[in-house]
């Protein structure tokens, strides 16, 4: 069965995409952390980060990379943080996070609270800035 993140990249299901490539996609997480927290998957469903392949992996890196400097440059934050965590999706993933203080990226964190309109906004704001 597919998981939620292959029916985002198959476009079965919808989500405010940032950026995507041939092997990779990135999207606004719908309960993010702060604003402009993304999740970056490999477009390949393998369950687990470190079971893909060297290539796969640093392939994901770079285009979270690339991602991140987009966040930096349309969202008010100090770093960005990347989190790999959670294993309520079976697909490789990783968070990225914009923070000011690092207490913001606890995953444990109740979510902020966001409109689709609000998200698609943000996402229409940072998909210039993220260079491909």
């Amino acid at each position: 069965m597919s998981s939620i993140f292959t029916k985002i990249i198959n476009g079965e299901i919808p989500a405010h995409k940032l950026a995507e490539n041939d092997s990779y996609l990135a999207f606004l997480d719908i309960r993010p952390l702060a604003k402009g927290h993304a999740l970056v998957v490999p477009k390949q469903e393998i369950d687990y980060l470190f079971d893909l392949s060297d290539e796969q992996l640093s392939g994901l890196m770079a285009f979270a990379k690339r991602v991140a400097k987009g966040l930096e440059a349309t969202v008010s934050c100090k770093r960005v943080g990347v989190m790999v965590v959670g294993t309520e999706v079976p697909h490789a993933h990783v968070h990225l996070v914009p923070f000011q203080k690092e207490a913001q990226i606890d995953i444990t964190r109740k979510p902020i609270e966001m409109t689709q309109e609000e998200m698609a906004a943000l996402a229409e704001q940072i998909r210039p800035n993220i260079t491909t």
